[in-house]
């Protein structure tokens, strides 16, 4: 695809083994381990990896922050208490973790981001240098997109916002998008396409239209819990190449701009 080095920066990887939360939204019957993600990455030519929380485990993070100290190609992401200390936070840093996710899609009513356990969260979080990524509706990245700015550490949005309703572009949602990823500390993760429905390649050429592609990373979200036998890991390269026609928009946001916020 291109001689820049490929970054995936949204990947799961689990055992059936590891501790579910109360009431998952599924239970995956397989494993799918360094190993073998290691091999997926390998035949597809991308050379590093962002590996997510995934909200089925909450904060069971034993296994990324593990893969991450032995793998010097990935990166992490995990899911956290509030009330987590500092030197915990310090250690995983060491290890591999360079940001913790948030995950309130599907509640009746988003966490209190703005009490103080979340603002001495954020607080340690930026001192890390770390960045948050956001996994919520796109109808409610309003309300949570200006907690998170009071804090000088990096946005990360999954999945495209998931703008998944009717409105799509022309959302509210997508429009505060667009104006945190202007105010110069936001980005967005060009995933899962699915997950958000057809109107996923007309999001992409929108924000290419409207912010460039300073600000846009890819990830494959493999392996597509939910959708492993609707999904292949070609497909989410193919999807996005083209959705991009310039050459140097899929150099940055395949390779160089995770490189620059997660390897850096």
């Amino acid at each position: 695809m291109q001689e820049t080095p490929i970054v995936d920066a949204h990947a799961h990887v689990f055992r059936q083994d590891f501790p579910l939360v109360d009431n998952p939204a599924r239970t995956p019957d397989y494993d799918f381990a360094e190993a073998e993600y290691v091999k997926v990455l390998d035949a597809h030519g991308v050379h590093f990896a962002i590996l997510s929380a995934g909200s089925l485990w909450g904060d069971y993070n034993d296994y990324i922050f593990e893969t991450t100290r032995r793998n010097k190609r990935f990166r992490g992401t995990v899911l956290v208490q509030p009330a987590i200390e500092r030197y915990v936070l310090d250690r995983m840093n060491e290890d591999g973790i360079c940001g913790i996710r948030l995950s309130p899609i599907g509640l009746k009513s988003r966490p209190g981001l703005d009490t103080f356990e979340y603002r001495r969260l954020f607080k340690r979080v930026a001192d890390l240098n770390w960045h948050v990524h956001i996994h919520v509706e796109g109808a409610r990245l309003a309300e949570v997109l200006p907690v998170l700015e009071k804090w000088s550490m990096p946005i990360v949005i999954d999945h495209l916002g998931r703008h998944d309703g009717p409105d799509g572009i022309r959302s509210e949602g997508f429009a505060e998008m667009v104006r945190a990823i202007e105010r110069g500390r936001t980005w967005v993760k060009l995933s899962a396409p699915y997950r958000v429905g057809p109107a996923a390649p007309d999001q992409v050429k929108e924000l290419l239209r409207r912010i460039g592609s300073d600000r846009l990373i890819w990830g494959s979200d493999c392996p597509f819990t939910g959708f492993e036998s609707k999904q292949t890991y070609q497909n989410q390269l193919d999807w996005l190449d083209g959705c991009i026609p310039n050459p140097v928009d899929r150099q940055k946001i395949f390779g160089l701009n995770a490189l620059k916020l997660f390897f850096t």
